[in-house]
């Protein structure tokens, strides 16, 4: 049952529209510069009563070269001297965010740093950033933590791999993309598939517990007989998890992306054969569909959390740690602490200027209403685990689930006529067929969506 998937080409296509990939809910497009440092700093301290572990997350932005598809933000520079200023700067915001909270009794579960390229700085800059993370909040020493580092093969030696496994990182996630020599030079990374299984080798070596590797579908120039080639590549290096992106090609929004050609972009339909022979291959490698582009070997901790029904989502993806409270820092770096979230300004200098003011670098956020929180978990529950049992939810929430999600219920009903969800009295439930379209499901309990919004902000479901 958890990894049954079925493939409709028509409902496929009828129900490929824009929409939220809900690492959040309410998403950022609700955040409100309303919300500031002060409403953040109030609620940090608030939720040191529930004594909730901490995930933290640190945004490093640089990179040597430019990705053409990539929409993080990033600065692109080959001067590695531009990384100081920030760093230092990062390490007065680590003692700032540390004064709002507990060190001392809250523990730090899970650790991220993102990018950007994370391994643009220096081992020693790399270092000196975790023991300044180890000086005001309360690591894990005993290598249970999940910490966590993306990684570009291209700025990964032997040097640099030890040095991020002696300062405590356990998880690896790889940056691929595409192995063809012809889709890496039109999206401007070249990569070969011995330098990527070169530094899979030496990351077991040194015993990292985990891998990941990135894919994306949707390139310029990728053809099925090419990609089908990348996946048989990839699966023969063996990595716990991938995570298998949809393009979206968003040129008006994103400048590096008119550096690709439109017309080199696969169609619609060469697409969806491109996520169906992806979903084909890596399920008959043994991989489970965690869903929303993530699969994971049946082993692994993130598939038997949704097979327990403890995993979650959240501005990282999908996650076990659904009870911490996640503490975010750097440039443009979004946090969750209690019934808020937050984001940092956006452009670089802005972020360095309050912080070196002295002040959190806070330039909106969010609090939740209990309408918020109540959907919010609904969706979460559906995205994660593909069945929602009314009555259950409705007695933690305090609601009448079927009055409460009347108009949902009614929307569903065009869902269910199509088969991507059963509803047998308030249990909701999704097909083999509706699990490749659970963010149109979700969609229907977001009270904040409109068309508008959907066209401009959102890369379409599949």
């Amino acid at each position: 049952m958890q990894n049954e998937i079925a493939w409709d080409n028509e409902l496929i296509r009828r129900y490929d529209q824009p929409g939220p990939r809900y690492t959040s809910y309410p998403t950022a497009v609700q955040f409100s510069e309303n919300f500031g440092a002060q409403d953040y700093s109030r609620e940090a301290l608030n939720s040191n009563a529930t004594g909730k572990p901490l995930s933290l997350y640190f945004h490093i932005p640089f990179c040597a070269s430019l990705c053409y598809y990539c929409g993080c933000n990033k600065i692109i520079t080959g001067d590695r001297a531009r990384a100081q200023p920030y760093l230092d700067t990062l390490h007065k915001e680590i003692r700032l965010q540390a004064e709002l909270f507990d060190t001392d009794q809250r523990i730090v579960e899970q650790l991220h740093w993102g990018g950007g390229t994370p391994t643009f700085i220096s081992p020693q800059h790399m270092h000196e950033l975790m023991d300044a993370t180890g000086r005001h909040f309360k690591l894990l020493d005993d290598d249970s933590g999940d910490y966590s580092i993306e990684i570009d093969p291209r700025e990964a030696d032997d040097k640099t791999l030890e040095t991020l496994r002696a300062i405590g990182f356990n998880r690896i996630s790889l940056g691929v993309q595409d192995f063809n020599p012809a889709v890496q030079q039109a999206v401007n990374r070249i990569q070969s598939p011995q330098l990527t299984g070169d530094v899979l080798s030496k990351v077991r070596e040194l015993g990292f517990r985990s891998t990941n590797i990135d894919l994306i579908y949707g390139l310029p120039l990728q053809t099925v007989d090419t990609f089908a080639q990348t996946l048989e590549q990839v699966i023969a290096m063996n990595p716990d998890r991938l995570s298998v992106f949809n393009y979206a090609h968003l040129p008006e929004r994103l400048k590096s992306q008119r550096l690709i050609h439109s017309k080199d972009l696969p169609s619609p339909a060469e697409k969806l054969k491109l996520l169906e022979i992806t979903i084909a291959y890596l399920i008959g490698a043994g991989y489970v569909y965690i869903g929303m582009d993530h699969f994971a070997k049946p082993d692994d901790a993130l598939a038997q959390a949704q097979k327990a029904g403890l995993m979650h989502r959240n501005f990282q993806g999908y996650t076990t740690h659904a009870e911490c409270d996640l503490v975010a820092m750097g440039v443009s770096s979004i946090s969750q602490v209690g019934d808020t979230y937050c984001q940092n300004a956006y452009k670089i200098n802005d972020y360095q200027n309050a912080i070196e003011g002295g002040a959190l670098a806070t330039i909106k956020g969010l609090r939740l209403n209990r309408d918020d929180l109540i959907r919010r978990a609904a969706i979460n529950q559906l995205i994660c685990h593909f069945q929602l049992d009314g009555d259950t939810f409705g007695a933690q929430q305090g609601i009448d689930f079927a009055q409460y999600f009347a108009r949902e219920l009614a929307l569903l009903q065009q869902h269910q006529r199509d088969g991507l969800v059963e509803i047998d009295h308030n249990r909701l439930r999704i097909t083999s067929r509706g699990r490749l379209l659970v963010r149109s499901i979700c969609m229907v309990f977001d009270r904040y969506l409109n068309q508008d919004a959907l066209e401009q902000r959102y890369s379409r479901v599949i």
